[in-house]
């Protein structure tokens, strides 16, 4: 009996749409305490959404408002800057 390949799972970016590996996404969480941060494990405790390693997809889900829907909260614009700070660091690149 062959071995079936494990499946890996799939997300979808909340920017462009596309669905793709969880690992090359990074995820937006929503504490329990209701803080907004990038986390690059993908294993902290709260409501989650998906974007891609490139800083324009973030600006297209600010534009669409679809972080917001999607982990049920007001974001204010601020807090966009802080985050696009983040992605900065963690060495995201275009593409």
């Amino acid at each position: 009996m062959a071995l079936m390949p494990k499946k890996k799972p799939q997300r979808q970016c909340m920017g462009c749409g596309e669905r793709k590996e969880k690992q090359e996404l990074i995820r937006v969480v929503r504490t329990p305490e209701g803080e907004i941060c990038l986390d690059a494990t993908g294993r902290k405790n709260g409501r989650g959404a998906y974007l891609c390693r490139d800083v324009e997809c973030l600006k297209k889900a600010r534009k669409k408002h679809s972080l917001e829907r999607c982990l049920e909260v007001s974001i204010p614009e601020g807090l966009y800057e802080v985050l696009e700070e983040a992605y900065q660091s963690i060495g995201t690149t275009a593409g």
